[in-house]
């Protein structure tokens, strides 16, 4: 991640674009630890990244019928997870979710990479969720978030420039 915001920030990029990637790096360091405060620690973490990015994305134009489809696995998910969390995280999942939702949907409005970008972040995050909920995991689950999230990230970030400023400053 720091890599990724060194890059941004080669760039150009406008500061909101860098707290969320600084953001989600302090949320990926924070979810090194299987404390729960941690976890919470970095969810906030992210969930201070997703404002950020909410915050750049603006007021572009999103297709209605992905936020209805947006909103359908968001009601879908944490309404399936909700029994299988953990008493104290319930509360706190159920408040971080609809930001996340949020960001992956107005991800799409800046287009073919970041869109994409904004559903990674949401795969990631869903596939940390069921592992806190104790739900059958994938092998190695980290093999699978991690590169999700990384990738996620740099789509968003490649994305963001790209709607910014064009080609001449991305070089994706």
């Amino acid at each position: 991640m720091p890599l990724l915001a060194a890059y941004a920030v080669g760039r150009g990029a406008p500061k909101l674009l860098v707290a969320a990637l600084l953001f989600g790096w302090g949320g990926d360091v924070l979810l090194l630890s299987d404390a729960d405060p941690a976890f919470l620690l970095g969810m906030g973490s992210f969930a201070v990244g997703h404002v950020c990015h909410l915050a750049l994305f603006g007021r572009r134009r999103t297709s209605p019928a992905l936020g209805a489809l947006y909103a359908a696995v968001l009601a879908g998910t944490v309404a399936l997870l909700w029994p299988d969390l953990p008493a104290e995280l319930r509360i706190p999942v159920a408040g971080y979710s609809p930001l996340l939702t949020a960001m992956a949907y107005r991800g799409g409005s800046l287009g073919l990479l970041a869109g994409p970008g904004g559903a990674l972040f949401l795969l990631s995050d869903t596939l940390i969720a069921t592992g806190v909920a104790a739900w059958p995991q994938p092998p190695a689950p980290d093999s699978w978030v991690m590169p999700t999230c990384n990738a996620a990230q740099y789509l968003l970030t490649t994305g963001a420039l790209w709607a910014m400023y064009g080609e001449s400053r991305t070089n994706v």
